[in-house]
């Protein structure tokens, strides 16, 4: 593969954040009564307001927000336990050191995002897409169209880098290249993406008077 930009989700792809994320929605579900095992299956790669409209359905915009607000709190309040997953800061190391534009592009808004990459040791980004900056999430392909342009490139030019359904879906429909990377086998077009692997480590980058060449290590 080869291409001129990247485009990386955080959680779940280059943060750890899986317990503090079942903490936050486990407590949200027990205190409105819903089975923590059905808004987990839900939640993961969406906007926290898309998990909380299609569990709150009846709820008013304020309701909306007064819970968003509080979730919001307790995610970027709670960062035991993240870390930086396998391969992610040697593999943006790299990046950074061929001088290959790069970007994050998560459902997280700014204080839960930001926690979680510091809490990760993730460089910050030249252009870094939050939720706040987003009218529709994923799975649309909104963020990661807003993710290339910040990169200034088109988005064919970019290769995304996902572990969530919906966020491959969002690459996919963004015109993207996608590696996969440790996704659920039963994730919708996973016979789409160009990539699947099981850790960044399994990554090696080369430059290219394109921009990057992206080698499988076996």
């Amino acid at each position: 593969m080869e291409c001129k930009g990247f485009l990386f989700d955080l959680d779940g792809t280059l943060v750890d954040s899986l317990p503090a994320v079942e903490r936050a929605w486990t407590q949200w579900a027990e205190r409105h009564g819903i089975s923590p095992q059905q808004v987990l299956d839900f939640i993961h790669g969406k906007q926290a307001i898309t998990s909380l409209r299609h569990f709150m359905p009846n709820a008013t915009e304020a309701e909306l927000q007064h819970e968003f607000t509080r979730l919001e709190q307790v995610e970027a309040e709670d960062t035991d336990g993240v870390s930086a997953l396998p391969g992610a800061l040697a593999l943006l190391e790299r990046i950074n050191a061929l001088g290959i534009p790069w970007a994050i592009v998560t459902s997280g808004s700014v204080p839960v995002a930001n926690a979680r990459r510091l809490a990760g040791g993730v460089p910050l980004p030249e252009v870094f897409i939050t939720s706040e900056r987003v009218k529709q999430g994923k799975p649309h392909p909104d963020a990661y169209l807003l993710g290339a342009q910040g990169l200034g490139l088109a988005p064919q030019d970019c290769v995304v880098v996902e572990d969530a359904p919906a966020g491959i879906l969002s690459g996919l429909a963004a015109g993207c290249q996608v590696i996969a990377v440790n996704a659920p086998v039963d994730t919708p077009k996973l016979d789409q993406v160009d990539l699947i692997l099981s850790s960044l480590e399994q990554l090696k980058i080369a430059k290219s008077e394109q921009g990057a060449v992206i080698e499988l290590i076996a």
